[in-house]
């Protein structure tokens, strides 16, 4: 045993983490990172919601995140604080986001909030701010006729991220207090465009990858002529469509830039990369489309 694994090992000993949204995609990314360090994980959902004190009990930390688009954020983070004070719970990690102070995307606004309140928690506190995940693109590329479709310019720049690696670090920050007081932004290793993506794909599968580009606007009108058809089954009501279209039209214009230094000097490695993680990813694709 290295002396890394052995400074892991010791923190991770005899810690209960509770992981909020655990059943999510980013919570299983995070319940397999701290299982991979010997940690075992309460999941807290909305089943546990009603009782959170009996739930957070005897957990060292809890990962705080709240579900996508949530309504109200602030109010969401601050009850769960108010559980794990009253719980004592000695350390928490809010997941946020990259560019919470970004004005024109409500959702990130409502963030940036909910990190003022866990700085004045009095509870040991570390902030995540991922950039968008790698991971989003994926499924168009598993169809038959593998695409990737956004409603926003394939050429603006993103610092994305793989969803293992936001789940690595933060079980690192969870199982270590130099972490205590910080506050990261976590991109993957390089900036990338969606077109640089396909492009990636392309040489992965070895087969074309259709682009298929709207706008917000288009975007947001089909979504809202689908809330207004009660024929019609959209997974969105009118206010996420709303701050997405929002989203989306930032993104047109400016992307999403986020630096790669954090989430490599915690992890003591390089980030995944775009091509690694399609490797992997669309590797059984690959093997049923050459037909071996």
């Amino acid at each position: 045993m290295n002396k890394e694994t052995k400074v892991s090992t010791d923190a991770a000993a005899g810690v209960t983490v509770a992981v909020v949204g655990a059943r999510g995609k980013t919570g299983r990314a995070i319940v397999s990172a701290l299982a991979a360090r010997g940690v075992p994980a309460v999941p807290v959902g909305r089943g546990e919601m009603a009782d959170l004190g009996a739930v957070l009990k005897g957990c060292r930390a809890a990962y705080l995140m709240a579900p996508n688009l949530h309504p109200n954020e602030l109010d969401f983070i601050s009850v769960l604080l108010g559980a794990c004070r009253e719980a004592g719970v000695e350390r928490v990690v809010y997941h946020s986001v990259a560019a919470p102070h970004a004005p024109d995307m409500p959702h990130h606004v409502a963030k940036a909030a909910a990190e003022d309140l866990v700085r004045r928690s009095a509870l040991q506190w570390s902030i995540l701010q991922p950039c968008a995940y790698i991971d989003n693109l994926l499924p168009g590329l598993r169809e038959q006729k593998p695409h990737i479709a956004v409603p926003y310019n394939v050429d603006t720049r993103f610092g994305l991220i793989s969803l293992a690696d936001v789940g690595e670090v933060a079980a690192e920050v969870l199982l270590d207090e130099a972490h205590i007081g910080a506050t990261y932004e976590l991109g993957g290793p390089e900036l990338l465009t969606v077109r640089d993506v396909a492009a990636a794909a392309e040489q992965v599968l070895g087969r074309t990858v259709e682009l298929e580009v709207s706008t917000p606007k288009r975007w947001s009108l089909a979504h809202r002529n689908s809330v207004a058809d009660s024929t019609s089954d959209t997974s969105f009501d009118l206010r996420e469509i709303e701050w997405l279209e929002a989203m989306f039209s930032y993104y047109d214009n400016h992307g999403l830039s986020c630096g790669a230094l954090p989430a490599q000097a915690i992890l003591s490695r390089p980030t995944r990369s775009v091509q690694e993680v399609l490797r992997t990813e669309l590797s059984q694709l690959e093997t049923f489309t050459n037909g071996s």
